[in-house]
C-alpha cells in the first residue's frame, strides 16, 4: 500500500483549502485521474492521482487547511504491466528486469519533483510520552508539529482532541474544529480570504501610500452604459498617457518596470472572499469583449473555478467598490504594482450651467499609488487622463 502525500503544487505556497473530492474509499483510481480540488492562495488546483489503484484510506475533509506533506490518501496500487528483458548468458540462465519508473503527476503544469516525503518518525509526527507519578502507565500523545503550534495559538488542550489522521495523528483539521466547539463563532480564514488577510499586512507594512480624489461628469452619457467597460478604456488611456502608474516597483533592488502592455486586475468581490483576475492585454479588448470577459470570470469565481494563471501578472488594479455602495475610499495596493483605482457610488449633483442650476451625475474616483515609485504629478496627470476619458461621450 502505498501513501499519496500533497505534494508542492508551485510558488512557495504552503497551505491550500479542500474545496471538493472526486473519489471515495473503495474506488478504483487511474493514473493522472483527479482525485481533489484545491485552494491555494492563487488559484484553484485539481491534483492527479500519482499512480492507479485503489483507495484505502483518505484524509480531509472539504473546508480543511492543509500543508506540503499532509497525508491526502493510502492507495493500494495496482501494479503496471512489467517490462522485461532477456538476457541470456547461457540457455539454462535468464535474467528479468522490471521497470516500475513513474513521472511526477502533473497540476497545472507540473508539480514540483522535490522531495517532500516526509519521515514518520522523525517528521511528520511528534510523539509525547508523559509519566505522572501518580499514574503508573505512559499516556502516549501524537500530533504533528504545525498542530500542536496550531494549538498552542488557539489555546487548544491537545489531550482532549482524537485525532483523524493514521494511527489516530492529531491534524491540523483537528484542532481547527476543536477550536470552534470550544469558541462558538471563531471562523478560521481560508482560501481567498487568508490570501486577502497576508496581502493587505504586507501591503500595509511596505507601501508608501498616498490617496487622491477626483470627480467625472457623465452627463455625456448614454442611460445604458457599461460602467466596467467605461472604467477599464479610460484605464488604458490613462496608462497611455502617464505609464508611470502600469508598473511594478521592488524596494530591495530598488529597481522599477514600466509596462507597455496594461494588465488590468479587476477586484470582485464573492462569498468566498476577493479574487482579483486579471484582463490581460486590456487594449486590444472591445466593449463587447470586455463584457463578456467579465461575464466568464465572475461565474467561475463563483463555482471557485479559476486558474492560477487568470490572476496573475496584473500591472494595475481596479474595484468598482461603487457597485454595492461607497462613494470615495483609501483602496490598498498590491505590491509590485503602484497603483489602484477605486470607482464610488454614481450621486446625483447640482451645478451651474449656462448661469442655471443643473443637476448632473458623477462618478466619485479614488487612487491610491506608491510615492516610493510615483510623484505626485504623475499621479495627478493620471487621474486627470481618466477624468477626461470618462466625461467623454461614448465613440
Amino acid at each position: 500500500m502505498k501513501t499519496f502525500l500533497l505534494p508542492d503544487l508551485g510558488e512557495g505556497l504552503a497551505e491550500s483549502e479542500i474545496i471538493q473530492w472526486h473519489v471515495n474509499v473503495g474506488d478504483h483510481i487511474e493514473l493522472d485521474q483527479p482525485v481533489v480540488t484545491l485552494e491555494t492562495a492563487k488559484a484553484t488546483v485539481e491534483v492527479p492521482a500519482p499512480y492507479s489503484g485503489t483507495i484505502v484510506s483518505r484524509y480531509g475533509n472539504e473546508g480543511d487547511i492543509i500543508g506540503i506533506g499532509s497525508l491526502l490518501l493510502e492507495i493500494e496500487e495496482t501494479k503496471p504491466e512489467a517490462k522485461t528483458e532477456n538476457k541470456t548468458n547461457s540457455t539454462n540462465n535468464l535474467e528479468i528486469k522490471t521497470e516500475t519508473k513513474m513521472d511526477a503527476a502533473t497540476v497545472v503544469g507540473n508539480v514540483s519533483q522535490q522531495d517532500h516525503n516526509v519521515n514518520t518518525d522523525e517528521f511528520w509526527v511528534e510523539r509525547e510520552h508523559e509519566q505522572p507519578q501518580s499514574q503508573p502507565h505512559t499516556t502516549q500523545l501524537t500530533a504533528l508539529p504545525s498542530a500542536r503550534v496550531l494549538a498552542k495559538k488557539l489555546g487548544v488542550d491537545l489531550s482532549a482532541i482524537q485525532g483523524t489522521g493514521p494511527d489516530g495523528v492529531i491534524l491540523d483539521c483537528d484542532i481547527y474544529h476543536a477550536c470552534d466547539k470550544q469558541l462558538p463563532g471563531t471562523e478560521v480564514l481560508k482560501g481567498a480570504r487568508r490570501t486577502m488577510a497576508n496581502t493587505m499586512a504586507a501591503s500595509h507594512q511596505s507601501v508608501a501610500a498616498v490617496t487622491i480624489t477626483e470627480e467625472a461628469r457623465l452627463d455625456q452619457w448614454q442611460a445604458d452604459e457599461d460602467i466596467t467597460c467605461r472604467l477599464v478604456k479610460a484605464i488604458v488611456t490613462a496608462c497611455r498617457q502617464e505609464p508611470a502608474l502600469n508598473a511594478w516597483f521592488d524596494a530591495e533592488t530598488m529597481t522599477r518596470c514600466v509596462h507597455t502592455t496594461v494588465n488590468i486586475g479587476i477586484a470582485v468581490d464573492s462569498e468566498h472572499g476577493l479574487y482579483v483576475p486579471v484582463l490581460r492585454h486590456a487594449d486590444e479588448y472591445s466593449n463587447k469583449g470586455i463584457r463578456q470577459w467579465v461575464d466568464k470570470t465572475v461565474s467561475g469565481i463563483r463555482e471557485r473555478k479559476i486558474g492560477r494563471e487568470q490572476l496573475q501578472h496584473a500591472t494595475i488594479t481596479l474595484s468598482n467598490f461603487g457597485a454595492i455602495a461607497g462613494i470615495y475610499a483609501t483602496p490598498v495596493v498590491t505590491p509590485p504594482q503602484v497603483a489602484i483605482i477605486g470607482a464610488g457610488r454614481v450621486i446625483s449633483k447640482l451645478v451651474l450651467h449656462d448661469k442655471q442650476p443643473t443637476q448632473i451625475n458623477i462618478m466619485p474616483l479614488s487612487m491610491t499609488f506608491d510615492h516610493r515609485a510615483c510623484t505626485g504629478g504623475e499621479a495627478a496627470r493620471f487621474m486627470k487622463a481618466l477624468v477626461l476619458h470618462l466625461q467623454q461621450a461614448t465613440t
